[in-house]
């Protein structure tokens, strides 16, 4: 089997204009998370790319020779360009896999592959979060306990403006009482989708063990399973004969 290609996108803004979260994250929140999946998939190959880049770093030919993308971004989602997120739809259709993560619930890209407004309830109050395996034998909870806690995260709560699961694997509760559907799978044409909630900017999150396990293993789960092309075929030549009619 080839190496995994997977590259992480971040939207590379918070960190340059607040102090707090580059205190947290002084490469960038998308240079922890690929450190997370080198350290537990060695033998992938993980690059990055930001939205300051040419073509945000998603030109055609490294979309296509890319087998994995995960997505962060939370300010700037209009400034993706959308000529870029027909791009990256037409790669998961043809069978890419994409993790999409935190606020990037409400990117482009993710909108589009849901087709609902995926809006939800949400609140910064520095509080803990337990997240609870939904599905103790789904690859995405492999090495995962029952259940695992963020001493403080952002809380986004019900009701998630998104197509119901194809499979759910976390559920979270939070301090004020809240529950949200943190982990969801879905499918869009040969591409496999999973939304994972945890990693507001401005806390450590990213540099947690289970959220590094929890997305290595979406990185794995989300891999091609095959590769479906989009393509208009005039079939002039049929497979069976067709006996002629008199009309």
């Amino acid at each position: 089997m080839n190496p995994l290609r997977v590259v992480v996108w971040g939207e590379n803004v918070h960190e340059h204009t607040s102090a707090k979260v580059n205190a947290v994250y002084p490469r960038g929140m998308h240079h922890a998370i690929a450190e997370g999946l080198r350290d537990l998939l060695p033998s992938a190959a993980i690059t990055t790319a930001t939205l300051q880049e040419p073509e945000h770093g998603l030109t055609e030919e490294r979309l296509a020779a890319t087998d994995v993308l995960t997505w962060w971004g939370h300010v700037a989602h209009d400034q993706v360009k959308d000529a870029i997120v027909d791009r990256v739809q037409k790669r998961v259709l043809e069978g890419m896999g994409l993790i999409v993560l935190h606020s990037a619930h409400f990117s482009k890209i993710f909108k589009r592959l849901m087709g609902t407004s995926c809006s939800l309830t949400w609140r910064e109050a520095d509080e803990r979060e337990r997240l609870w395996v939904c599905n103790p034998g789904h690859p995405i909870a492999r090495g995962i306990d029952r259940s695992f806690e963020l001493p403080a995260e952002e809380m986004y709560g019900e009701p998630f403006g998104v197509p119901a699961p194809e499979e759910q694997v976390f559920i979270s509760w939070f301090e004020g009482g809240e529950v949200f559907r943190s982990g969801c799978c879905w499918r869009r044409g040969n591409g496999r989708i999973f939304y994972f909630q945890p990693g507001h900017e401005t806390y450590p999150t990213y540099h947690d063990r289970n959220v590094r396990r929890v997305i290595a293993n979406a990185v794995e789960w989300a891999r091609p399973q095959g590769t479906w092309v989009d393509a208009v075929v005039n079939a002039k030549v049929p497979v069976e004969p067709i006996r002629a009619r008199k009309h």
